[in-house]
Formats: structure tokens, C-alpha cells, sequence
């Protein structure tokens, strides 16, 4: 279920109301018989000699983004790369990504191939050694942070010609951030958490994970649009935790509280029940001092997930948290194989891939 290319995305801008998910476009990434369609494949042009295959691994705020895949006459992760690889070697490549994503939607780390020849500047036509990975890493960085800076390369490895970032993929791991709490959300959140004005019940949604996590028909959980042939999945993992809110910064309390931990000598009454030292909802902070959110994180990880697939699972798990449905709701959902049957899908702003885990030479 990333979110990916073929029209110009939930919302061309990547800003997604956080009260109304956005409407369901047909640019989402699945990775259905992945292994078949590598097969399939014509040889690459990068088994030619004095040619290398990169595996990038690549981190970028989604925001101002129309998704990840080339598009044209839109902003997108890879025209802005395939631009600053052009201006690195002096001729334009072709890059390819193991997860395409939507507007709006982040990377921690999504991974792309790309092949480079090495040619001479001062005699064109002469085919040089490849680059090493950390010259690659730090050049094709010099020229993005020139493009708005909301994408950066935070690794490099030279593979095999026939290392494919998409079909090579193994298992891929997304996040997903919602703050709770009456207060608006902070300035330095905008467009990077799906706010959620009510209290959400984590042991409720923890229940509902148990149900969806595991081998199912996703049919309820799949857009219209999914190229996918079949709505079989594995879930390996579905979990929500509670976390520190960010940017985190310690409070006079806290500060005491690391101080007192600190000497040997003193006492301390933290309950192991006690809410991430971040959070503040019910505490007096004094004039200028906003109260923190509550910040949950969904865990979903599988080898490959249906069209929209983790943000309607969201959907579905916050509408628990709220009280809107009960767990018993949830298999209910799950059963109907309709994706009518589902909550309304979470907005892009609170999804990142987080992994793309591979097998490496």
C-alpha cells in the first residue's frame, strides 16, 4: 500500500485535510507477483562494461511532493534525483524505486536503483572507473540540497547489474503518526501527522491489531484501482504504540526528574503506567508553553501491501480508538471483503516508509 504515480495524486500541492482523508487516487504501489515480473524482465543496460548499478537508500519529506514516481509537469522524488544525478555526471539516468509513494506521504528510508557510466570531462568518450559509493553519496547531496532540500541520500552501495531495488525488496515497513489532543496542532507538525482532536484508547486499538494482523483476504482494505490480482496478504506485524511526541524538549520537571535520576542518593515514584515523559495534557505550563499531544505510531511490515491498504487500516484503527467501533467491528470489516465496508481512509500526511529490507550481495 504506498501511495505512487499515475495521476496527479490525492492533492497536487501534497496538503491533505486532517479531518477529511483525502479522495482515492489510482497512484499507489503494489508489489503482487513482484517475482514474476522480474523475470520478466529485458537485460539491463547496466550489464554493458564501464557501467555501475547504485542501490540508493533515500530519506524525503513528502509534502511538496506529487509522490514519488515521475510524472510530468509535477514536482516528484525522482525528477528532483534524476535531475541532481544529471548534474553530477553530465548525462540524464533513469532511477527506479522499491516503493512509490503518495503526496503528502514521507520516506525514512525508501530505496531506488540507478545506473551510472562514468564518462570523462576532459575527453568526451572516455569511459573512467565507477564512483565510489561515498564520492555518489555526497556529490548527487551538493546538488539536491540546491532543490528545496526535502530530499536527501543516506546511503549508497554498488550491486550486481541485475539488483533490482523493486523486486529484490524482501519485506517493507511503514509508520504512521497521529496526534491526540483537543489543542491545534503545532506549527512544527503541519502535514507530518494526521491530527485527531479526540482521546484515543490504546489498549483498544492494540485489540483491533490482533485481529487484521496475519494472513487475510484485505479486500476491505484495498482501494478501488488496485492492480493487485489478488487481495491475499500477510500481515507480519500490525501494532500501535505510544511514543514521545517530537520535537521533543525537556520541561523544568523533567529536567528535576533527569537530575534526581541521576544521583544515586534519591528516591523516585515513575510508575511503569505513566505516559511518555513528553506528554503534558493535564499540567499548568505557565504563559508562552503549549501542551503536547498525544503521539501514536502504527506499525504495519509486510513483503508487499495492497493499493491504500496501511492508511485504511489506520482509518479503521482510529475509528477504535475513538470509540467509533468496537474490536468486534473489526472482524466484522474484515469479513465483509468490500472496501465499503471500511472507515474512511487516513489522510497522507501521517504515513512514512520507514525500511525496504533486502538480502544483499
Amino acid at each position: 500500500m504506498t501511495e505512487n504515480l499515475k495521476h496527479p495524486l490525492d492533492s497536487i500541492s501534497g496538503s491533505h485535510s486532517p479531518h477529511r482523508p483525502s479522495k482515492i487516487s489510482k497512484t499507489t504501489d503494489d508489489h503482487s507477483d513482484d517475482e514474476q515480473q522480474q523475470q520478466q524482465q529485458p537485460e539491463s543496460m547496466s550489464q554493458r562494461p564501464g557501467i555501475q548499478r547504485y542501490l540508493l537508500a533515500i530519506e524525503y519529506i513528502g509534502t511538496r511532493f506529487s509522490g514519488s514516481q515521475q510524472q510530468s509537469n509535477c514536482r516528484t522524488v525522482v525528477g528532483v534525483l534524476e535531475e541532481a544525478f544529471h548534474k553530477f555526471i553530465g548525462q540524464p539516468v533513469s532511477i527506479f524505486c522499491s516503493s512509490r509513494t503518495d503526496a503528502g506521504v514521507h520516506a525514512l528510508s525508501n530505496v531506488c536503483h540507478v545506473d551510472v557510466e562514468r564518462i570523462s570531462k576532459r575527453k568526451p568518450g572516455e569511459v573512467l572507473e565507477p564512483h565510489e559509493p561515498a564520492v555518489v553519496k555526497r556529490a548527487v547531496n551538493h546538488f539536491l540540497q540546491k532543490n528545496e532540500g526535502d530530499v536527501m541520500v543516506i546511503d549508497v552501495r554498488s550491486v550486481p547489474a541485475n539488483f533490482h531495488a523493486r523486486y529484490k525488496a524482501q519485506e517493507r515497513t511503514y509508520f504512521y503518526r497521529l496526534l491526540s489532543g483537543a489543542e491545534p496542532l503545532s506549527t512544527f507538525e503541519k502535514d507530518r501527522a494526521w491530527h485527531v482532536s479526540e482521546e484515543l484508547n490504546l489498549r483498544a486499538m492494540q485489540e483491533a491489531c490482533k485481529v487484521l494482523v496475519g494472513h487475510h483476504d484485505f479486500s476491505s482494505f484495498r482501494a478501488a484501482g488496485c492492480q493487485a490480482k489478488s487481495p491475499i496478504r500477510t500481515l507480519d506485524e500490525l501494532n500501535v504504540s505510544e511514543v514521545v511526541s517530537t520535537p521533543c524538549f525537556p520541561s523544568i520537571m523533567e529536567r528535576k526528574q533527569n537530575n534526581l535520576e541521576e544521583d544515586p542518593h534519591a528516591g523516585t515514584n515513575k510508575s511503569e503506567t505513566d505516559p511518555p515523559p513528553s506528554f503534558n495534557g493535564g499540567a499548568d505550563l505557565g504563559f508562552g508553553l503549549r501542551k503536547k499531544h498525544r503521539c501514536f505510531v502504527v506499525t504495519a511490515r509486510a513483503r508487499a501491501f495492497l493499493y491504500h491498504q496501511v492508511r485504511l487500516l489506520v482509518g479503521v484503527l482510529k475509528a477504535v480508538g475513538t470509540g467509533d467501533l468496537k474490536v468486534p467491528d473489526v472482524e466484522r470489516i474484515l469479513n465483509a471483503k468490500t472496501v465499503t465496508a471500511a472507515s474512511p481512509m487516513a489522510p497522507a500526511c501521517g504515513l512514512y516508509l520507514g525500511h525496504v529490507k533486502y538480502d544483499l550481495p
